[in-house]
């Protein structure tokens, strides 16, 4: 294989979906059945049917093909549903593919799922032993990291609390620390980091930043455009179970988020079942649109002109609520924060029913670029109630009139304000 760490070759995954048949059947059905079967079949023919089998099955992954070098670290992006994690599942050798074959050079590591090769009754201390073995270490090569990844984690008081009385938080930190210190050659990461905190994100990028740098191959699952595009020079596009693209992630994310945008070209979308989203749901934004100055929606601004953006949320119950806005750039890049916070002597009630909110830029101070917003309720201790992200994209251009000779745009930065320069001598 050379320098391949990971070829997978014509992957596919098939699944039966609808009801399942009853756990026990007596020979006498099973023998009935099977007589049955054929009539079945040349009735469903006559009347022109599809057969069942084709009607209750569905391709997780289709005929999807790939090489990823030794060292290399591949940001894997693609809608809720797109096969994203039965793609992980499959090269962690939890899943066997219907189609296809993979070679792998080299251990595995895996995070999947929050708590997963973990067993509930067994302490933290346990359950780094256990998952490292499940992992293929040996007991001497465990002992010695124990420390560095117990400090990880920073779960040392609670090392000798059995892993049930975990928050999912605690859960996933000492699942991480695991599978990245023990320094397999492949290591596959799912979205699970967004169950951390800000600061465990940021801490667990860098550790998969540090695990590329010493040569090893990283995979990493994730909705944050920003965390792929710093992260992985190399991107890979999965839609509907194929594989769209794959190539520069800088490409690959504007090509993604400019197809997400396409049913959103009016400015104005309805977000009731919006697929790019997370938090606990006790509220929930139903929809968003982008109004200039004359409160039309519209998605084209020229800088330094008002921006606002509205959306409408419902509140399932009585709470007291923080409302944010992130603008986002083209290649996933957090360019601008914007807080209910940042309005001096506005005071937001505890809220309940469906409510109406804006946040109004007067002056847009952005260069010239394709931009999305993330719309985010959080409760006054910033857990997530509802974010959405990927959402209202638009375009800011310069002014007709502009006394620059060329373009603001965002290859020079991608924020401009209004500013005062002068010039004098000095003898």
């Amino acid at each position: 294989m050379g320098d391949i760490a990971i070829r997978v070759e014509g992957l596919g995954k098939r699944y039966r979906i609808g009801a399942s048949q009853a756990p026990y059947r007596t020979l006498r059905e099973t023998i009935v059945d099977a007589a049955r079967a054929p009539f079945r079949r040349l009735a469903a023919v006559a009347r022109g049917e599809a057969s069942r089998s084709a009607q209750d099955t569905i391709w997780a992954l289709k005929d999807v093909s790939f090489e990823v070098k030794q060292g290399e670290v591949l940001g894997i992006i693609g809608r809720n549903g797109a096969g994203k994690s039965t793609l992980l599942k499959i090269l962690s050798r939890i899943t066997k593919p219907t189609e296809g074959h993979v070679e792998l050079l080299g251990r595995v590591g895996s995070l999947l799922e929050v708590g997963t090769g973990f067993h509930p009754e067994l302490t933290g201390r346990e359950n780094i032993y256990l998952n490292g073995a499940i992992l293929g270490m040996r007991r001497s090569e465990i002992a010695r990291k124990f420390d560095e990844i117990v400090a990880f984690a920073e779960i040392e008081k609670f090392l000798d609390t059995p892993v049930k009385h975990y928050s999912s938080g605690m859960y996933v930190r000492l699942a991480f620390a695991v599978a990245a210190h023990l320094e397999p050659e492949i290591l596959l990461v799912d979205e699970v980091l967004a169950v951390g905190d800000a600061a465990f994100q940021k801490k667990c990028l860098g550790k998969m930043g540090d695990v590329a740098q010493r040569g090893r191959t990283v995979l990493f699952v994730s909705h944050n455009m920003g965390a792929i595009h710093r992260l992985c020079p190399e991107s890979m596009w999965i839609d509907l179970g194929t594989l769209r693209r794959f190539g520069p992630a800088s490409e690959i994310i504007r090509t993604y988020l400019g197809d997400s945008g396409k049913a959103m070209s009016s400015g104005e979308v309805d977000l009731s079942d919006w697929p790019h989203r997370y938090g606990s749901g006790e509220a929930r934004i139903l929809s968003a649109r982008t109004l200039d100055e004359n409160e039309h929606t519209t998605t084209t601004f020229h800088r330094s002109s008002p921006l606002t953006a509205e959306f409408v949320f419902e509140c399932h119950h009585s709470s007291s609520l923080h409302f944010s806005m992130v603008v986002m750039s083209d290649s996933g890049e957090k360019v601008l924060h914007l807080s209910h916070l940042d309005t001096p002597g506005l005071v937001v009630d505890p809220l309940m029913g469906r409510h109406r909110a804006r946040f109004t830029m007067p002056k847009l101070p952005l260069c010239s670029g394709n931009y999305s917003l993330v719309l985010a309720i959080h409760t006054q201790s910033l857990t997530p109630v509802d974010v959405v992200t990927d959402v209202l994209p638009f375009t800011a251009e310069d002014m007709i009139n502009s006394p620059r000779p060329y373009e603001t745009i965002t290859e020079y930065a991608y924020c401009w304000t209004p500013n005062h320069f002068s010039i004098t001598s000095v003898a």
